[in-house]
């Protein structure tokens, strides 16, 4: 059993910068993949960023490549998502995850935390 929290969300403009971190409670974390995954209102969960179990391999989706980070401290036990050069339509609430290898799909996720709301104003 994981249990997963995310926080660092908030209010932000265009052109702007957050850092969201995921804490991670329980086993497997330290040997698990981990992910990012967001869902705008009235939209299905998408795929952000992944990366394998050491963060060493990473992952993006196409609308984040180049902007967002992904990355994992497994001394630590947490993840985080930088996000730099923010668009409004990356508003979203957005969620961290794992599992024990890396899968863009969200229907392959077992645990999610609650989500932390991201909005980006223009």
């Amino acid at each position: 059993q994981v249990q997963l929290a995310e926080s660092g969300g908030g209010l932000v403009q265009a052109g702007g910068s957050l850092r969201l971190s995921c804490a991670a409670s329980g086993s497997n974390f330290g040997t698990n993949s981990m992910a990012w995954f967001r869902q705008a209102p009235g939209k299905q969960r998408e795929f952000v960023a992944a990366c394998n179990w050491n963060g060493v391999v990473t992952f993006y989706s196409n609308a984040v490549k180049g902007r967002f980070t992904i990355s994992k401290d497994n001394a630590k036990n947490t993840g985080s998502l930088q996000m730099n050069s923010l668009k409004p339509e990356d508003t979203a609430v957005y969620y961290c995850t794992t599992r024990p290898s890396v899968s863009k799909s969200p229907e392959d996720y077992d645990y999610w935390g609650q989500g932390t709301q991201v909005i980006v104003s223009s």
